[in-house]
């Protein structure tokens, strides 16, 4: 096999574990040098203190990024109990402490209340906007600012281990979620504090952690071996029901036409004769087949 030159295209997704003390986006430029890829994005960021999961997308499975970031989301945590610190995470400076005195029953019980539709207020050390600037700018700066309370959902939070001042949870949540808000909040409820110490990010949407890579194990592996751990340019897709078009109507849908088609209303993925994705489209009411994401090269189905 030919070695790859650079900027050479590179179409597929690839299951990150990213390590904790970098920012996602430096996680990204490292994997797209390394699989010497002429584009790429992520489907959602992870903070710096953060590792776990963080879905990559290269070529054309760009254009389908954005389903990933209206996806749950499923992290394992550990939360520090009779401490607050300013960003609500261990990177933050430590603004107080107190004594814990927390039966497993009371801490049991408290998780039990943020299950369910609650209300968060997005932290100031976040990249929240407002007025164009990040609100971690502000708090750089010594500003506080308002913030309205978000609704999120806590579908599963699990109380895996205890010891002392120490506990870790599961939650399954859905997207904008505030992790180390959660753990401040539940701080406040047991009455001692508590700030976030460390977050794993487990699952997005229907991807897990199996089958991720590190970048440690990817540096030492040969080009062609880097490649063959991304999945097709489909995996973000992979729930969207699926149209399977004969030659003359995929040749029109590749051109952008519309075409007739039975079925339910919704968004569908589109394959042609040889089992190549051609893009995503909306069926609608009428019985219309609109193109919305057309793929530029032929790529191989997830299923």
């Amino acid at each position: 096999m030919a070695r790859a030159r650079r900027g050479d295209p590179v179409d597929g997704v690839l299951l990150l574990d990213k390590p904790s003390g970098i920012t996602s986006n430096l996680a990204l430029q490292k994997a797209r040098r390394l699989l010497n890829a002429a584009k790429a994005g992520h489907t959602g960021t992870l903070d710096p203190l953060a590792s776990g999961l963080l879905p990559l997308t290269f070529g054309e499975a760009t254009k389908f990024s954005a389903d990933l970031l209206e996806a749950d989301k499923a992290y394992a945590a550990t939360l520090q109990l009779g401490v607050r610190t300013s960003t609500a995470d261990a990177d933050g400076e430590v603004i107080e402490r107190r004594p814990v005195e927390v039966a497993r029953e009371r801490l049991d019980a408290v998780l039990s209340r943020f299950t369910g539709t609650i209300a968060q207020v997005p932290p100031m050390h976040s990249a929240l906007k407002r007025n164009g600037k990040a609100l971690y700018e502000y708090a750089r700066d010594g500003v506080e600012l308002e913030r309205a309370p978000r609704t999120v959902r806590i579908d599963r939070l699990v109380l895996v281990q205890f010891e002392g001042d120490r506990c870790q949870i599961e939650v399954d949540c859905s997207k904008g979620t505030y992790v180390r808000v959660l753990a401040e909040d539940i701080g406040a409820a047991l009455g001692c504090g508590a700030h976030l110490a460390a977050l794993r990010r487990t699952r997005v949407g229907r991807l897990t952690l199996e089958g991720s890579v590190t970048l440690a194990e990817l540096e030492p592996m040969a080009p062609a071996a880097r490649r063959e751990r991304l999945l097709p340019v489909d995996a973000l897709i992979a729930d969207v029901p699926r149209v399977d078009l004969g030659g003359d109507q995929a040749r029109r849908f590749t051109h952008g036409n519309a075409l007739g088609l039975a079925g339910a209303p919704g968004r569908r993925r589109v394959y042609g004769p040889k089992d190549e994705l051609l893009g995503v489209a909306e069926l609608d009411e009428d019985g219309v087949l609109n193109p919305r994401r057309l793929i530029a090269t032929a790529c191989s189905k997830t299923g």
